[in-house]
C-alpha cells in the first residue's frame, strides 16, 4: 500500500497531539477529486477541534484541515472537469471533521467543493487564500450586504480575515475602521487601507460616544462573544452586526436576554460559510486581484509539516499577525 506523510491526531489535547506519520494515500471514489496538497492554511476552528471542543462531531484518529490548495492527482469519471495537474483549491464541506482533511500530502474531497484556479501565485500565498477570502467576502457581501459609502467597523482587525476584509471593503467603496489591542499595529492596519483605528479596550462604543459620536452602519465581529455586546452598541439604528469569528475563544453566553442584548431596530446575524458558499465566491477573480496587487492579503508565518505543533502554538498565542500557512 502506498503511503504519504500526514498530520494525524489520535486524541484531543495540546499541540503535541499532532503527529506527522506515514499514512495510507486515500483512494478517491466516483465524484471525488484527489488533490496533491501543496499548501494549507491554519484556522482557529482546527485549533478548537484539537482542543476537544467539537465533541462527537469528530472521530479520532483524524487528519485535520478545513482547506487546501494543490494540483489534481486523480478524478475518477471527472477528468474532463478536473484535468490531472490542474491547480485547485478546496475548503469546508466536512474536511478535517467528518472526513480526513488537508493536513497531508494528499486529500480526497467531493468535487462539489473544488474550484480550479489559473494563477502564478506561489503556494505559500495561494495556501493562505481559500478560507480567508471565503470568510471575508461572504461576511461582507452576503451577511452584511456591504454597500459603497457604508461605515464599517471590523472588530479583530489585525487577524488574517480582518486584514482581508479591510482590503475587500475598501475595494467596495466603504469607510473602514478596525480595532486592535496593540497601538503598534496601527501602521499595519493603515497599510491595508483602514481609515480609522480604534485601540480595543473592550468598550469601543464608549470611546465613540466620548469622541466623534459617529457610529457605524455595519460591524464585522471577529472576536466573538467576548465583545459582541459592545459591538452591537457601535451601530446606528438599523445597523447590522455579523458575528463571524471567535478570536476571543469564548463560545457561549449564560442566561442572555436578546431583548437586552440587541438594541432596538439593530440587527444581529452570523456568517459560517460552508462548501456551498465557498463554491459561490468569485475565488478565481479574487486570486487574480491578489496576483495583480489590487487586493492585499497578509501571510503571517510559513511552517513545514514537521513543525505543525509549533504552527498550532503560534496560532493559539496569536503571534503570526497574518495567515499561517504550512507546506507539506
Amino acid at each position: 500500500m502506498s503511503t504519504m506523510r500526514a498530520v494525524v491526531a489520535h486524541t484531543a489535547g495540546t499541540p503535541e497531539v499532532l503527529k506527522v506519520i506515514q499514512y495510507p494515500i486515500p483512494e478517491p471514489s466516483p465524484g471525488q477529486v484527489r488533490i496533491k496538497v501543496k499548501a494549507f492554511g491554519l484556522n482557529r476552528s482546527e485549533m478548537f477541534t484539537r482542543q476537544g471542543h467539537s465533541g462527537s462531531a469528530v472521530q479520532f484518529p483524524r487528519i485535520f484541515g478545513i482547506e487546501a490548495v494543490g494540483i489534481v492527482d486523480a478524478a475518477p469519471d471527472q477528468e474532463d472537469r478536473f484535468p490531472i495537474g490542474a491547480t485547485v483549491a478546496t475548503a469546508m464541506g466536512g474536511m478535517g471533521r467528518a472526513f480526513d482533511g488537508g493536513y497531508a500530502e494528499y486529500t480526497c474531497v467531493p468535487s462539489t467543493q473544488v474550484q480550479i484556479l489559473k494563477t502564478k501565485l506561489s503556494w505559500e500565498v495561494l495556501g493562505a487564500l481559500p478560507e480567508m477570502l471565503q470568510t471575508a467576502w461572504g461576511s461582507l457581501i452576503w451577511s452584511l450586504t456591504l454597500r459603497p459609502k457604508d461605515r464599517l467597523l471590523i472588530r479583530g482587525g489585525t487577524s488574517s480575515v480582518g486584514l482581508a476584509a479591510a482590503a475587500i471593503a475598501k475595494k467596495q467603496g466603504a469607510f473602514v475602521a478596525s480595532t486592535t489591542r496593540k497601538k503598534e499595529r496601527e501602521a499595519l492596519l493603515r497599510d491595508y487601507g483602514v481609515d480609522e483605528v480604534w485601540i480595543d479596550n473592550g468598550a469601543i462604543s464608549q470611546q465613540i460616544a466620548e469622541s466623534s459620536g459617529q457610529y457605524f452602519d455595519k460591524v464585522l465581529e471577529l472576536v466573538g462573544t467576548a465583545t459582541l455586546a459592545d459591538s452591537l452598541r457601535c451601530v446606528k439604528k438599523g445597523g447590522i452586526v455579523s458575528m463571524t469569528g471567535i478570536l476571543g475563544n469564548e463560545w457561549h453566553w449564560e442566561k442572555i436576554n436578546p431583548m437586552e442584548l440587541i438594541p432596538s431596530e439593530s440587527k444581529l446575524t452570523v456568517y459560517s460559510g460552508g462548501n456551498e458558499e465557498f463554491m459561490r465566491i468569485p475565488l478565481d477573480e479574487l486570486v487574480k486581484m491578489v496576483e495583480e496587487g489590487k487586493l492585499q492579503v497578509r501571510v503571517g508565518r510559513v511552517f513545514k509539516m514537521e513543525e505543525i505543533a509549533e504552527a498550532h502554538r503560534c496560532m493559539e498565542e496569536s503571534e503570526a499577525e497574518g495567515k499561517i500557512v504550512v507546506i507539506p
